[in-house]
């Protein structure tokens, strides 16, 4: 059976005023001592007496002195006194510890492409931070998060994954493209989602944030018909585009720099839905803390990294 402290068991405050008194003979400079003003310290001591039930200091125009039974009590509180210091210590270097790391994975847009300009801002407010980053697809960083081997995630995919929860941080349109070769580079009316079901793709592996999408997107059309390669990143599947192996489908955060300089073009999809929303996620029940909560409130204030 559990116990219970008892309701005579003054609180910890009132305890370092009484160790004040022992220290000063004097109630005026043990009041001053913790901050509050000496009619409050007189009544915080009579409270004290009333909950103990005993007198603990004897006060005159010579200053105030402890009691017998004040005196013992005096030792009692020093005892706890002391103890609860080394637990704030053991709290603080606790808290010390988590707050010197900080583990994140993300899915690979969001690796690549986002997270360098969260980290940087980050280590302007955390410089003594030590940060590792995994990256992998939205699988596997809701497996890391369960797992414990990450303070906080970053997914791409429709929704939360199983056993965990989150908040959106940004947006991101997904696009097909192709090499400048290509005759859907010189198409003039965007192409139908049907279509673009049946023509065999460069695509991310199931599991990615980025399939997710587009299979949900072309689930009514047909579903996608057996990719022309399946890539563990996206800088494979942007490579292979470029290199002419076929059409692709890319995050626009991925592809600025290509359809910039002409490398790849953006080829318009009617009637799919392509939009997703970028997603922080961490262990149900267990929001973030430390680091992990200071990235996150960048992330809010940085939504375009």
């Amino acid at each position: 059976m559990t116990a219970h402290l008892s309701h005579r068991v003054p609180d910890l405050g009132a305890l370092e005023l009484l160790l004040a008194v022992a220290r000063h003979g004097s109630l005026g400079a043990a009041a001053r001592e913790v901050g509050i003003t000496q009619p409050a310290a007189s009544s915080r001591i009579r409270s004290m007496e009333r909950q103990l039930g005993v007198a603990l200091v004897d006060r005159s125009p010579r200053g105030s002195r402890l009691t017998d039974a004040g005196a013992l009590v005096t030792d009692w509180a020093r005892r706890i006194v002391e103890s609860a210091e080394a637990f704030d210590a053991g709290v603080q270097a606790l808290r010390g510890r988590r707050d010197s790391r900080l583990r994140v994975v993300a899915s690979m847009t969001i690796a690549e492409y986002l997270l360098p300009g969260w980290l940087i801002a980050l280590r302007a407010e955390r410089p003594d931070t030590a940060v590792s980053l995994q990256a992998g697809n939205s699988a596997v960083v809701a497996e890391r998060l369960l797992a414990g081997e990450a303070d906080l995630g970053f997914v791409e995919g429709l929704a939360v994954p199983d056993g965990l929860e989150g908040t959106v941080v940004a947006h991101d349109r997904l696009a097909v493209v192709t090499a400048p070769s290509h005759p859907w580079a010189r198409r003039r009316a965007p192409i139908e989602p049907a279509e673009l079901a049946e023509t065999p793709l460069v695509l991310r592996e199931h599991g990615s944030g980025t399939r997710q999408v587009l299979d949900a997107a072309l689930a009514g059309h047909g579903g996608l018909a057996r990719p022309l390669l399946e890539l563990a990143s996206t800088t494979a599947v942007k490579a292979a585009a470029v290199s002419g192996a076929g059409p692709a489908v890319l995050s626009e955060l991925a592809i600025a720099e290509e359809l910039s300089s002409r490398r790849l073009v953006a080829v318009p999809v009617a009637g799919a839905r392509l939009t997703r929303d970028l997603r922080a996620v961490w262990p149900t029940g267990h929001r973030p803390t430390g680091p992990a909560r200071d990235l996150l409130s960048l992330t809010r204030a940085r939504p375009g990294g």
